[in-house]
């Protein structure tokens, strides 16, 4: 049985040994990089927004991004690769020493996927250079007026007469805008309507038609507005055009959207750290804060709400490892890590801070940058709203028509994921199909909870064969998403099972999880219950489906004795 500190990310203990040398090597050298730095400075640069010039000159002389971000196709080192296990790693650390230094990272590899998708030799040569000198990168897609509709892109190219363009509008919302070696920039051609008038191209912000305006953001994140003034666009920096640039910006938010997930539960470790530390050694009415029983349940509901996010989020892994043409399932999971375990990661930080209450805002501690970090992650890459909507194209075949699939095995091979920067034209997600989701849960049948929460993923197969929103409900995006968040905790419960059994995860942790699941199903339940438009046939479906979890009080004392033995388990140096 794992203790409570083993299932967390812990600078102290950990070695990330099932890596290669030189990957331990880099993963060690950060988290030592950080320790060294100490807390008090680490917060005091995120106090005064400070720019991460220092961390930046770390990251180009250890070839921390160079390693981790150049596919093996551009490679000039053996060690460099694409590998998204080790990728998920470093998000994590970096969550948990600020979001700041994760965001940097985050949107050099939003600027990387149009580059690294594209059969531009020069421009692919160019990016592995700047990589190899320590430069970040930038994805210019968002506008101001616009957000991120491409559909309604205001960047308008105009031909020179001499092949190439003269590129003249803005860009908001652009992390590394004030420093990127390379910028990705999406626009469109103003001599071509339509879809095929569609351009991406690689820019340099230090080029004098590029006009940095400001910081959007009070952050040492430099979330730029640039504008670009008739700035010239040669044929060699052109990177897609027509529907492949449209094609080249969604799965580049597909590679990138992942990221979200990891860098939560990083944010989630340490300061889950600090707050049960503090709970345990702090006095209230005579009694230690830990001995009342609401404060024992919320804490346990955060820790098991924080496994379930690793667990979660490592089984994804494997399936963004093993995808290809014919088998897209990562599809669903991808915004599933960003809405759901983002998501989580907001309830972990407030079951904490209910119970260290105005603990929270000190200056001199992590978790109130947590607080507040962690509130953006869900609301990068697409809302919420976007994510779970995206996921319900996916609902009728994954609970109803599975397929069989070659097992996906944990996938913590040093190889590439070229298939990332392959994976063609973004449609056809109606016609995904899903292994039997059923065959995770059978595994567990045995685990009380786990058997609760099978009944009300069962109710939810038929309330989609005989209650499903019919085709003027389906134009009620509030009904639907009610939907969409009871459908998205049985893919949850699927690949935190699937992660269990590979992991040797003891049963009573999963039950403890469990318990929580089957509350969270029963309250999405009853919200749908609520909606305006919700028929009498759904709304008892919805009533039907609630269910009570299975109280063990000796399994809950057992797992808060793991949830308690992490008070001083960590505390980073000043």
């Amino acid at each position: 049985m794992a203790d409570s500190a083993s299932l967390l990310f812990n600078p102290r203990t950990y070695d990330p040994e099932h890596f290669d040398p030189e990957t331990r090597r880099l993963l060690r050298a950060t988290i030592d990089w950080f320790e060294a730095r100490g807390k008090r400075r680490l917060i005091e640069d995120y106090r005064s927004r400070a720019w991460l010039g220092d961390f930046l000159d770390f990251a180009a002389r250890e070839g921390l991004f160079a390693t981790f971000l150049t596919p093996a196709s551009a490679a000039g080192k053996d060690d460099q690769r694409w590998d998204t296990a080790r990728i998920a790693a470093l998000n994590e650390i970096f969550g948990f020493y600020g979001l700041d230094y994760w965001y940097a990272w985050q949107v050099t590899i939003l600027g990387l996927g149009p580059v690294w998708q594209s059969d531009n030799a020069e421009v692919r040569a160019r990016a592995a250079e700047l990589l190899a000198q320590g430069e970040v990168f930038a994805f210019g897609l968002s506008e101001k007026t616009h957000g991120a509709d491409i559909y309604s892109t205001d960047m308008l190219l105009t031909p020179d007469g001499e092949g190439g363009f003269r590129a003249s509008g803005s860009k908001y919302y652009i992390g590394n805008g004030n420093a990127a070696g390379l910028v990705s920039v999406f626009g469109r051609r103003t001599d071509v309507e339509g879809p095929d008038g569609y351009v991406f191209f690689a820019a340099d912000s230090r080029h004098e038609a590029y006009r940095l305006v400001k910081n959007v953001v009070d952050s040492s994140k430099y979330v730029s507005e640039f504008r670009l003034a008739d700035y010239p666009v040669a044929p060699a920096d052109i990177l897609h055009t027509g529907r492949a640039a449209f094609d080249a910006a969604l799965n580049t938010v597909n590679v990138g959207k992942f990221n979200l997930c990891t860098a939560s539960i990083g944010i989630c470790e340490h300061a889950m750290y600090e707050a049960v530390t503090h709970a345990s050694n702090r006095i209230l009415y005579g009694r230690p804060v830990i001995a009342f029983p609401h404060v024992r349940r919320e804490l346990t509901d955060a820790y098991v709400r924080l496994v379930g996010m690793k667990l979660f989020s490592d089984r994804a892994v494997d399936y963004f490892r093993s995808a290809g043409p014919d088998d897209r399932r990562y599809l669903l999971f991808n915004p599933m890590t960003k809405m759901k375990v983002t998501t989580e990661g907001e309830k972990v930080i407030d079951l904490m801070w209910d119970v260290i209450a105005a603990k929270g805002f000190e200056k001199d501690n992590y978790f109130a940058q947590a607080a507040i970090e962690i509130r953006g992650l869900p609301k990068l890459e697409g809302t919420v709203h976007v994510n779970l909507a995206l996921i319900l194209k996916f609902m009728r075949n994954h609970l109803l028509n599975p397929v069989d699939y070659p097992a996906v095995p944990t996938r913590l091979d040093a190889a590439d994921d070229a298939f990332l920067f392959q994976q063609g034209p973004a449609r056809g997600l109606g016609s995904v199909r899903f292994h039997d989701w059923r065959t995770a849960f059978d595994a567990y049948a045995e685990v009380p909870n786990v058997a609760r929460f099978r009944e009300q993923a069962d109710a939810l197969c038929t309330f989609v064969e005989t209650a499903a929103p019919g085709e003027e409900q389906s134009r009620d995006l509030d009904l639907l998403l009610a939907v969409g968040q009871l459908f998205a905790l049985v893919v949850h419960g699927q690949l935190i099972l699937e992660q269990a059994r590979l992991t040797g995860l003891d049963e009573e942790l999963l039950d403890e999880l469990f318990a929580v699941l089957v509350r969270d199903f029963s309250a999405h339940a009853v919200e749908l219950h609520g909606k305006d438009s919700a028929t009498e046939d759904q709304q008892s479906w919805a009533l039907g489906a609630v269910r009570r979890p299975v109280v063990d009080a000796a399994r809950s004392a057992r797992i808060w004795e793991r949830v308690e033995a992490l008070s001083g388990a960590y505390e980073m140096g000043q």
